[in-house]
């Protein structure tokens, strides 16, 4: 399954569950921009870099009107630890199932050192007030991610 999510069309309806336990729908957004993030794994290199780029760019989103929520299937403990450690200011949703992944198009075969497995394609959703996807980023900057976005 590739990404076949293109700007100008609605962003799929979800609902996750955030670290705290919380349900997040995407309809909590409406009215709201969003950049919904999806990314493999809490605590690997190139995630925290990704993560602590949008934490050290936070107040750029805010001042945008720009909600921030990622995506990884790491569990709702694993997101705690990953927040807490870094001090992220956003919410991280625990879609272990990979359910909201399949939705968007990001739960796909990867391959490393030869070896092929299944995992998430790492993406950035730019999504609108009226629930339109404006953004599709798949190449991510990781270090510069931000730059990407605004």
């Amino acid at each position: 399954m590739a990404i076949t999510l293109k700007p100008g069309m609605k962003a799929p309806a979800f609902h996750g569950y955030n670290e705290k336990g919380e349900k997040i729908n995407l309809a909590d957004f409406k009215g709201k921009k969003l950049v919904l993030y999806f990314y493999p794994k809490d605590n690997t290199p190139t995630c925290t870099e990704e993560a602590c780029n949008l934490r050290d760019n936070y107040h750029l989103f805010i001042k945008n009107g720009y909600s921030v929520l990622g995506i990884s299937t790491d569990s709702m403990k694993k997101h705690q630890n990953f927040i807490k450690k870094f001090k992220l200011p956003f919410s991280l949703i625990a879609d272990e199932d990979h359910s909201i992944c399949d939705l968007y198009g990001v739960w796909d075969e990867k391959t490393l050192f030869g070896r092929k497995y299944m995992g998430i394609l790492r993406t950035t959703f730019v999504i609108n007030e009226k629930g339109k996807i404006e953004k599709v980023i798949e190449k991510v900057t990781s270090k510069t991610h931000t730059a990407q976005l605004i």
